[in-house]
């Protein structure tokens, strides 16, 4: 949630600042502002897209040297100029960009205000910069004290970078649960919340820990202390990202191209992991683990949104294959609600970006209580990869749409290739099984490649359905989760109200809703509850429903019932959601398109949620 982007050295920072927050803007778009240090320090800000800054900005004076820019995905106050960052300090000497949420901002704000400071804004952001001021001048210390100080004071989570008009040489980035990543080139310093805006200047980079504080001097200097004024040594890393993984690609939206890039996106995740012939299924990351894993008396997984839905399809992996009881949590209610954990429990932690705010919060309980933390995340270097104890990168590359396509099909990858795993080494799977599922598995990229083929039925479809109210998504056993993730997915892009339901249940309520106005997604491929599924889809049609099935090929059973047939290549069961998910995709994407809403950034939405 919301964008950072800053520049020192040499070139002209606004080309720099602008691209980066072009970049950025998956991560927030209610409102954008850059500020410009070249002897004077100018802020320009506006309501709505980067685009719309830009648009204000032809006719400014934008030299200079060094700059901050942000992109903002509303938390305290609406979205609008005044609550746009950057934010002044009551001097207007400073000003501040900032991702995360100061908790106890109203606590600061008042006590601001009793020593004579008055305020523009709703924001946090700038009770944070006044404050930093305050102390500067009141403890009589240096803009890089003030900064340690104030940090100490602060309850909550911040990614922060703060320029001042008096020291046009310097920049001073800190975080606490808010990833920043700073690029270090030649006498030139570039800091962001991820790497996409760095790549293309500098491949060195830094990954900065919670509650440090970085001090950037325009003659190549970088040092980083932390907020208990303790000097740490800067860990100098090597991006691996490719300029290419964040381009479009010829594709009108990243969401497009990133479903069209799910048979490698799938590869990658099991390259080196996986040998069917050899009978070899091997998560380095986790190997040190994997004992533990075999002896759990119980696993936990923690996620949010699509992550979420990928560890229920894991809690069907890893109970039916390792025999081993599973627990799938809201990582955002997880801590909420006291859970037992024990310290033979392994927990997992699924992210995307590595940085979900309740997930973090989620893994720190845990790890607190002594259990054995595992991260799945996507993003190389991220918090989640560093607080917990092993894990597995996706590998997916990187995914810009804001709506998770390739990130769930490899998240489900990864758990597949656990579950695969610990069962081998626990004796709980036959030879002939496991063969058959690794052999499976391999396959997979092909039959996902072919399921891609429907696009052109399934935009004939989304014509029929893009005017819809409602949907319902019904799928039963390992296909549950699927229905919830094909929900979740129309109704992020589309705003089209839709729901996702355990077939069976559908009695139990949502049967109230159906009559000949709605469409009704039911993932009814062969393997599972087959059966089952038909009697409910004939429960539908009692009632007018219309029904849309996702069928494995050559079915002819449900087509005989069906409205409209979608039909993709039969695949074990427990692989279905990986195949299926692609023609609920392509779905709620056309669908999105024909209405005119904006798939790769949907109102009201951020691609990484940094704060509970």
């Amino acid at each position: 949630m919301c964008g950072i982007v800053a520049y020192m050295g040499n070139r002209q920072a606004f080309p720099i600042l602008i691209k980066g927050l072009k970049r950025l803007e998956y991560r927030g778009y209610d409102s954008a502002g850059v500020a410009l240090l070249n002897n004077d320090l100018k802020v320009f800000k506006n309501h709505g897209k980067v685009s719309d800054l830009e648009n204000i900005l032809h006719d400014k004076d934008l030299s200079g040297n060094i700059g901050i820019a942000h992109t903002r995905w509303a938390t305290h106050g609406e979205p609008n100029q005044v609550n746009a960052h950057p934010h002044y300090s009551e001097s207007k000497n400073l000003a501040i960009i900032h991702n995360g949420i100061i908790e106890n901002y109203g606590s600061l704000k008042e006590e601001l205000i009793n020593r004579g400071h008055s305020f523009e804004s709703q924001t946090d952001t700038e009770v944070l910069i006044h404050l930093i001021e305050d102390i500067q001048i009141n403890e009589q210390v240096d803009l890089q004290e003030a900064v340690r100080l104030a940090l100490n004071h602060v309850v909550g989570a911040y990614a922060i970078v703060i320029i001042d008009r008096n020291e046009p040489n310097m920049l001073i980035a800190a975080k606490k649960g808010s990833p920043l990543v700073i690029g270090v080139g030649k006498d030139e310093f570039f800091v962001a919340s991820d790497a996409t805006p760095i790549i293309e200047y500098t491949k060195n980079v830094v990954y900065l820990d919670d509650e440090e504080v970085a001090f950037l001097n325009r003659n190549g200097e970088l040092k980083i202390k932390t907020i208990r004024n303790k000097e740490k040594t800067p860990y100098v890393q090597k991006l691996e990202l490719q300029l290419s993984a964040i381009e479009k690609g010829g594709y009108p939206h990243f969401m497009l191209k990133e479903i069209n890039e799910q048979p490698r996106s799938i590869k990658d995740s099991m390259r080196g992991r996986l040998n069917a012939a050899k009978g070899i299924v091997t998560l380095g990351g986790i190997i040190d683990y994997e004992q533990k894993f075999v002896n759990a008396n119980r696993i936990i997984i923690v996620a949010c949104g699509t992550s979420w839905h990928a560890a229920l399809v894991g809690e069907y992996l890893l109970e039916d294959l390792t025999r081993i009881p599973v627990e799938v949590e809201y990582a955002s209610e997880f801590r909420y609600r006291n859970p037992v954990i024990y310290e033979d429990d392994i927990v997992i932690a699924i992210s995307q970006s590595g940085e979900t705010a309740d997930t973090l919060a989620a893994v720190e309980l845990a790890k607190s209580k002594g259990a054995t933390i595992l991260g799945v995340c996507n993003v190389v270097g991220s918090s989640i990869s560093r607080v917990t104890h092993a894990g597995s990168y996706t590998h997916a590359g990187p995914e810009i749409g804001v709506a998770s396509t390739k990130a769930f099909t490899a998240q489900v990858t990864i758990l597949a290739l656990m579950a695969l795993s610990i069962a081998d080494k626990k004796g709980s799977i036959s030879k002939a099984r496991f063969y058959q599922m690794l052999t499976e598995m391999e396959a997979l990229p092909q039959k996902v490649e072919k399921a891609l083929g429907t696009n052109e039925q399934i935009l004939k479809i989304a014509k029929d359905f893009k005017d819809a109210t409602n949907f319902l998504y019904l799928g039963r056993g390992y296909n549950f989760p699927l229905a919830l993730e094909g929900a979740l997915k129309l109704k992020e892009i589309s705003y089209i109200h839709a729901e996702g339901y355990p077939a069976a249940e559908m009695k139990h309520g949502p049967i109230a809703l159906i009559d000949e106005n709605m469409p009704v997604v039911v993932i009814a491929t062969r393997k599972g509850s087959y059966d089952k599924v038909i009697s409910n889809i004939q429960e539908v049609k009692a009632r007018k429903g219309i029904i849309i099935a996702i069928v494995s090929e050559g079915d002819a059973v449900v087509s005989q019932m069906a409205d409209y047939v979608v039909e993709i290549p039969d695949t074990d069961e427990a692989f279905v959601p990986i195949v299926a998910s692609i023609p609920l995709q392509l779905l709620s994407y056309h669908i999105a398109v024909l209405r005119g809403c904006n798939v790769d950034q949907p109102r009201n939405l951020a691609k990484s949620v940094t704060v509970e």
